[in-house]
């Protein structure tokens, strides 16, 4: 499907076709779910942590002798039963990834560019350089462009000034094509590709 292809200056900058088998899928939020939640488990800290018996700060003395008082056997204070005693079975620091097939993840991807296509957020320029890496020069263009929360995917390599402009301003990120993600393109309120990002994802996704 063709689309158009406009500058930082908002001229239009002609045309570009895109792939229908990555541009022009009917998103499933099924398969969006799967690669998100795999893509929040692999960041998730999972350094949550209990002390057990054998690590809280009691004597290990028996606390009364076994037999002759009537009460319940016990060893020492550590035990799960007492107060400030150690936790049974308590949380312990552990990965929270699981594994995802790498074809599973580039349906996702499809899935995440299509979406974006279809809810009239995808935008196309012809690229993202600019002379100069100043923020004021790079919030001039989006506030023409009406670009308040915009996520910029570029080619192999992203401008260096464009990126040293963009680091400054809140709302918009900058990611090389193989940073494209799920999670972030879904985020993002404006997706914004270039032509050389459009070329590489779709050599990326075949």
């Amino acid at each position: 499907m063709k689309t158009d292809v406009i500058n930082l200056d908002a001229g239009k900058a002609g045309s570009i076709d895109l792939d229908d088998a990555i541009f022009g899928l009917e998103p499933r939020a099924d398969i969006l779910h799967r690669v998100v939640r795999w893509q929040r488990s692999r960041t998730q800290a999972g350094t949550h942590k209990v002390k057990t018996r054998s690590e809280t700060s009691y004597s290990t003395k028996k606390i009364y002798r076994q037999k002759g008082t009537g009460g319940a056997r016990h060893g020492d204070r550590n035990a799960p039963i007492f107060k400030k005693g150690g936790v049974y079975k308590g949380p312990t620091p552990r990965s929270h990834a699981h594994d995802l097939p790498k074809k599973f993840r580039k349906l996702g991807l499809r899935h995440a560019l299509s979406a974006k296509l279809t809810a009239g957020e995808l935008i196309v320029i012809e690229n993202a350089d600019l002379k100069e890496g100043k923020t004021k020069a790079l919030a001039t263009a989006m506030k023409k462009l009406s670009w308040k929360k915009a996520l910029v995917i570029d080619g192999a390599d992203v401008n260096a000034n464009f990126a040293l402009a963009a680091r400054n301003l809140d709302g918009i990120d900058v990611l090389p094509t193989m940073g494209a993600n799920v999670y972030d393109i879904l985020k993002c309120k404006t997706l914004v590709l270039t032509k050389a990002g459009v070329e590489a994802l779709e050599a990326r996704l075949k």
